[in-house]
């Protein structure tokens, strides 16, 4: 390869590591951003998800502290359907029998 050529392909070279790494970086934004919400819904402090930043092990951090973590929320009322009307009616029997 002459000087030339590997100037190139040192020039895409690096421009494939910028993307690679632009690219990388918005994947961890979106990560901790998720993680955050996550966090503070679940009760617990939201800077817990820089955390996740840690590469490899980090998200599996968080994910542990959520499983495993007491989470401190209210639990939402059960919601109760109306109950569907009786079909037919019950019957209605007389004391004294069938036959009166």
């Amino acid at each position: 390869m002459d000087p030339e050529q590997q100037q190139h392909v040192a020039a895409m070279m690096a421009g494939f590591g910028m993307i690679f790494f632009m690219i990388t970086v918005v994947i961890y934004a979106i990560l901790v951003f998720l993680f955050w919400r996550i966090c503070t819904k679940a009760g617990m402090a939201g800077p817990l998800a820089l955390i996740a930043i840690i590469p490899a092990i980090g998200p599996l951090i968080v994910l542990c502290i959520l499983a495993f973590g007491d989470w401190k929320v209210v639990p939402v009322p059960p919601y109760y359907a109306p109950l569907p009307p009786q079909y037919p009616p019950p019957p209605t029997y007389s004391p004294q029998g069938p036959n009166v």
